[in-house]
């Protein structure tokens, strides 16, 4: 393993709203402070924040959360390639590098540089209503196309490439990347891709006397998914909040010019090596009690 350059300044961006990563995340501050670097802590829902981020004042982000708070750092990072490092203090964290109690044997690492960069494809997703674009996003995990808030089927065409792969009658499709097979995609019956395939996935939700295989498209191939159903339907973007769709809307995905660099200190084995313990033991059952 190449040894990566020791970042200079560092953003720990903290989930504003899990007191834990807040405490933790000052005696993070204060450890990569005495390593020598410039360290600043917050939260992406400061925008002055994002702001510097943006600007490039920092070399790397520290993501203090969870999957929630990963992916906001993914959306901003990914354009400006910048690297992101991963602690988890919420559920699942299949994107993230360090649990709580391992962040303090691995920090001194990467004031080593002893570290690898991992780099996951982002999606582009564009909501295109007749000749009008109406929004775009970078996207780590998946855009979905579904049913609203009315338990009825959507009628969607698929085009790949322009041509018409299928139609669909379902509670909705998804399209993801690598990164997302383990997310909602898994959920829905899709495999689990390889982190470092550059393939989009996609996988129908409950279809109904429909195509109910999903597929993993050619690396480079461009996704169109069209509304033709009077009934109510959807598009959430990395489960962002819901923005409904009318019928003959549009939503273009094509795999993005930009890709997220994961800081890892792991073997490029860890994905199959965590995997079992991911799959096997979900910490969300019961979490409710």
């Amino acid at each position: 393993m190449v040894n990566q350059p020791v970042p200079r300044s560092v953003f720990i961006a903290v989930h504003p709203f899990v007191h834990q990563a807040a405490v933790e995340a000052r005696d993070v501050v204060q450890m990569l402070q005495d390593g020598g670097l410039h360290v600043v802590s917050g939260t992406f829902d400061d925008e002055a924040m994002r702001a510097r981020v943006r600007a490039r004042e920092f070399d790397m982000v520290v993501v203090m959360g969870g999957d929630g708070t990963m992916l906001r750092a993914g959306h901003l990072c990914a354009p400006l390639d910048i690297p992101v490092l991963g602690i988890n203090m919420g559920h699942f964290g299949f994107l993230y590098e360090l649990q709580r109690a391992d962040w303090m044997n691995s920090l001194p690492l990467l004031l080593q540089g002893d570290y690898w960069l991992e780099r996951r494809m982002m999606m582009r997703a564009a909501f295109c209503r007749g000749a009008s674009t109406l929004g775009q996003w970078e996207v780590l995990n998946d855009v979905v196309v579904c049913r609203g808030q009315y338990v009825r089927p959507v009628q969607l065409r698929a085009f790949v490439n322009g041509g018409l792969f299928a139609s669909y009658v379902a509670d909705g499709l998804i399209a993801s990347t690598a990164t997302g097979s383990t997310a909602y995609a898994l959920a829905a019956g899709g495999p689990i891709l390889p982190p470092d395939l550059r393939n989009i996935l996609m996988v129908p939700v409950a279809p109904h006397l429909s195509v109910d295989r999903a597929v993993v498209l050619a690396e480079g191939a461009a996704v169109t998914i069209e509304v033709v159903s009077a009934n109510q339907a959807v598009l959430s973007v990395d489960g962002q909040p819901p923005i409904v769709l009318d019928n003959g809307d549009r939503v273009e995905v094509t795999s993005s010019a930009h890709s997220l660099p994961l800081v890892r200190f792991q073997d490029p084995g860890y994905f199959y090596r965590n995997l079992t313990s991911h799959m096997e033991q979900n910490p969300l059952f019961g979490a409710s009690k």
